[in-house]
């Protein structure tokens, strides 16, 4: 079985790779993978803003966690998704139970109760998309975030007790997201602290002004 990929207009064949394989190459690769069905899936170099608002995050989960017995996990913990044979690579993962793992090794973890995304161009189509719905099959999740790391803008789907999502977004670095699984709450501004959001532009047209009227005074003529 091989998964089909095109390569500057010829149809090559990729080989299938089996889960052991890949846990094999990316454990001693240099750089992270994540696998779905098949495939890895290499991770780019993030960007400045992307780091900062990671290390942000973590920050402020670590200050406000400090007496609670939570786990908080930057990005380099590995994550199986069950029944959809993928591994992923959250930015920030959150436990709030005993971890549990897949492999002796302690480098896969099943049941996290938060994870963080933080959405990049390269990466928000997949992670907003199938990669979303994998997550919402974890039975463990309660909460999974999407931060944009172009404008401050975040976006939090919460799971309720009859199992279905609901999604509150809060915009602007005024506002605070609430995250009710932890009862507790991180500040935008916090989020985005020291990260250079671009600045709105608004065009600025000029209208013309408007001529005062008053009461104009006839000129005749003197005979």
């Amino acid at each position: 079985m091989t998964a089909q990929t095109y390569f500057g207009g010829s149809h090559l064949p990729k080989p299938y790779i089996t889960l052991e394989e890949y846990l094999e190459i990316d454990r001693k690769g240099e750089v992270k993978s994540e696998y779905y069905d098949g495939e890895m899936y290499q991770m780019a170099g993030a960007s400045l803003e992307h780091n900062t608002i990671v290390g942000n995050v973590i920050s402020e989960f670590h200050s406000q966690l400090k007496n609670h017995s939570a786990i908080v996990l930057p990005g380099n913990m590995r994550l199986r998704i069950p029944e959809t044979r993928r591994y992923a690579y959250p930015d920030v993962t959150v436990v709030c139970s005993k971890p549990e793992f897949d492999t002796k090794e302690k480098d896969v973890l099943l049941n996290p109760t938060i994870l963080v995304e933080v959405l990049s161009d390269s990466t928000e189509a997949r992670d907003r998309g199938e990669k979303a719905s994998s997550y919402r099959r974890i039975a463990s999740l309660q909460e999974y975030i999407f931060i944009n790391q172009d404008k401050a803008k975040v976006e939090t789907y919460s799971r309720k007790a009859d199992g279905t999502w609901v999604l509150s977004e809060v915009s602007g670095l005024n506002g605070v997201v609430k995250i009710a699984s932890l009862k507790c709450q991180i500040a935008m501004a916090e989020i985005y602290d020291k990260v250079a959001l671009p600045q709105n532009v608004f065009e600025i047209v000029s209208q013309p002004q408007m001529q005062k009227r008053g009461k104009s005074r006839k000129r005749t003529k003197k005979d």
